[in-house]
């Protein structure tokens, strides 16, 4: 029996369709993934180490990435690019809510736990798991200083800040108008500035731009495919380090307890030499004050015996 020629186009459309969803797929934004599912035009993945199905038409959140990197150092999955040698970053393994970022309260698996911003740096001292901690206070400014090697001739500092920009832009898919650059040979430094209400569902954040960046710089890349160029007039500036700091929007609640026990003991032997000079001050001007009446007691002897 001849089926109808709707029914044969619609079981063809369904094969192609179910062709299409199930075809692999390459996370170009997030190379730390697992079961890539491509969905028309969108590729989909699992971020390593979490059950987080990630887009890979952006980029995948600064939590997830954590975590899939200690789950790749532990399981020894997808090894480090060659010539790699270990860099921690601070890394461990976040708790993530379910949209992938970074719980307010983080703990190392034992008693000890503290509270991070929404980079999943810590903003307090370390305590036990009753340490209470109210909201992921918002990092909305970011700043990155790097060091590049040296150049044979001069670089046009315009072009150069206006190059940086573009090219952050371009790769990390950040508005520009949250990117600053400024060159001062031989350093850069790149403000990333992104208040809550700058930023839309869609837009990518700040935190994870510069994750990516810090990746990109120190050579073990997070995107497949061609790697960050920061060309210039005189040739593209190379560097292997960069230094960041994170600004949020409510100052760190940190007290003494966080110091290590060598700054402690500095700042012990400060007091304590402080101490020490205002009382051997304090001495010497008693010491002082009691010689001077001594002395004039006796000029007042040496008088009375002349004049009798």
């Amino acid at each position: 029996m001849e089926l109808p020629r709707g029914t044969v186009y619609l079981a063809l459309a369904m094969l192609a369709l179910a062709a299409t969803v199930n075809s692999s797929c390459s996370c170009l934004n997030n190379k730390l993934t697992v079961n890539c599912i491509s969905a028309g035009n969108t590729c989909r993945c699992t971020s390593l180490g979490s059950n987080v199905t990630v887009d890979c038409g952006t980029l995948s959140t600064k939590c997830l990435l954590m975590k899939a990197e200690i789950y790749r150092k532990n399981t020894g999955r997808m090894g480090r690019p060659q010539h790699a040698i270990r860099d921690n970053d601070g890394i461990y393994d976040p708790e993530c809510d379910d949209n992938g970022n970074f719980k307010a309260k983080q703990c190392n698996g034992t008693d000890t736990c503290w509270c991070v911003n929404s980079a999943g740096v810590r903003r307090t001292d370390k305590g036990g798991k009753d340490i209470k901690c109210e909201e992921v206070v918002r990092t909305s400014w970011i700043s990155m200083e790097m060091k590049h090697s040296g150049t044979e001739t001069d670089v046009d500092k315009p072009s150069l800040e206006s190059e940086i920009r573009e090219e952050l832009s371009l790769r990390y898919k950040l508005n520009k108008n949250h990117i600053t650059a400024t060159y001062e040979k031989p350093f850069v430094f790149i403000e990333l500035k992104q208040n809550a209400t700058e930023k839309s569902a869609t837009d990518v954040d700040i935190v994870d731009v510069a994750y990516y960046f810090e990746k990109d710089i120190k050579g073990d890349s997070l995107i497949i495919g061609p790697r960050l160029t920061l060309d210039s007039s005189a040739g593209s500036l190379q560097s292997n380090d960069v230094i960041i700091y994170y600004i949020d929007d409510k100052a760190p609640e940190f007290t003494m307890q966080h110091l290590n026990p060598g700054i402690i003991a500095v700042i012990v032997i400060i007091i304590l030499a402080i101490v020490a000079g205002i009382l051997v001050l304090v001495f010497t001007r008693r010491k002082k004050g009691k010689y001077e009446k001594a002395e004039v007691k006796e000029m007042n002897e040496m008088h009375r015996e002349l004049n009798s």
